[in-house]
């Protein structure tokens, strides 16, 4: 899931200084204010996305970390528990002169007492501060994505591969099996490998999304394999008997029958991608491209005008 652009919630640019994201922040926070947007659903979760924006870009080091990582790689490091760490909702609303406290309750549930949001989710509240007991309860930690590439050869029959990522400040290793028949974009979940959970929560998981890169002879498509051979305009006329290569390195004999078309496919039964997480293997279409001769000696020629003379 991509992550939030702070400083298009906000409308400034990243350059902007601390004092025009205060202005832009204001702004917004008396456009979408729920008492000027009574029963306006949208105009609250955006009053929550432009607080949620400026509890980031209001701190150096917050916004140092946004910029560093980026909106989705700070999301994926930073729960919306800490985000909100050390932002006092009551005193900006005050100083921007937006009424009580009570707005927390109102929008966010509770009554009583300022309010700071906990959790990833961004879904909850808790109230009487950053060590309130609701705040102390365990909360898993953020899962963490990566990208990962295999060989064509490596996602049709599975293979162990080490990844290496970012954890904590630090490098990890972690060896995984990749499945046989795995696509592009599936994901492999590795327990535990995430980012830290709060208040003593279990961590997060790695996410390890697959991406399988071309290869210069087969195609894929579903669980079929395709790969295109060449053969003469005579073999294609008189038929012949071709040589295949699969991608488990075995050679097959293909016949190709008299009168064949160029583009025409060919179905090899069982040497396509094994079925991902259960038994069978697609099939191995082989594509006949009829190669048509650059340049002809006078005698083909007068073959070739014999041949249109009776009508071929």
């Amino acid at each position: 899931m991509a992550g939030k652009d702070y400083y298009k919630i906000l409308g400034v640019n990243k350059n902007a200084s601390e004092a025009e994201i205060k202005k832009a922040f204001r702004k917004l926070a008396m456009k979408y204010h729920p008492d000027q947007n009574k029963g306006d659903k949208g105009a609250e979760e955006r009053f929550k996305e432009v607080n949620e924006a400026y509890a980031v870009l209001s701190d150096t080091e917050k916004r140092k970390q946004y910029d560093m990582f980026g909106a989705e790689g700070f999301q994926q490091r930073f729960s919306q528990e800490d985000i909100f760490r050390n932002f006092d909702f009551g005193q900006v609303f005050r100083e921007f002169g937006f009424g009580s406290e009570d707005l927390f309750g109102r929008i966010f549930g509770g009554t009583g007492g300022a309010r700071r949001p906990f959790g990833r989710g961004g879904g909850g509240f808790y109230s009487g501060g950053p060590f309130g007991r609701a705040a102390q309860q365990p909360q898993k930690g953020a899962d963490l994505v990566m990208d990962m590439q295999v060989s064509l050869k490596e996602a049709v029959f599975g293979v162990f591969k080490t990844a290496s990522f970012n954890r904590g400040g630090g490098v990890e290793r972690v060896t995984v099996r990749v499945p046989p028949g795995i696509s592009t974009g599936k994901k492999l979940r590795v327990a535990g490998k995430g980012q830290q959970g709060a208040w003593g929560g279990p961590p997060g998981d790695l996410l390890i999304r697959i991406q399988v890169a071309p290869h210069p002879l087969f195609e894929r498509q579903g669980n079929n394999l395709i790969i295109s051979r060449e053969i003469s305009l005579t073999q294609a006329v008189l038929g012949t008997q071709i040589e295949v290569p699969t991608l488990d390195d075995k050679t097959l004999s293909l016949k190709v029958p008299p009168s064949t078309q160029s583009h025409t496919q060919m179905r090899i039964k069982g040497h396509g991608v094994p079925h991902f997480n259960r038994s069978g293997r697609g099939d191995l279409h082989v594509k006949i491209i009829v190669r048509l001769p650059k340049s002809l000696t006078e005698e083909q020629k007068e073959l070739f005008k014999s041949l249109a003379d009776q009508g071929m």
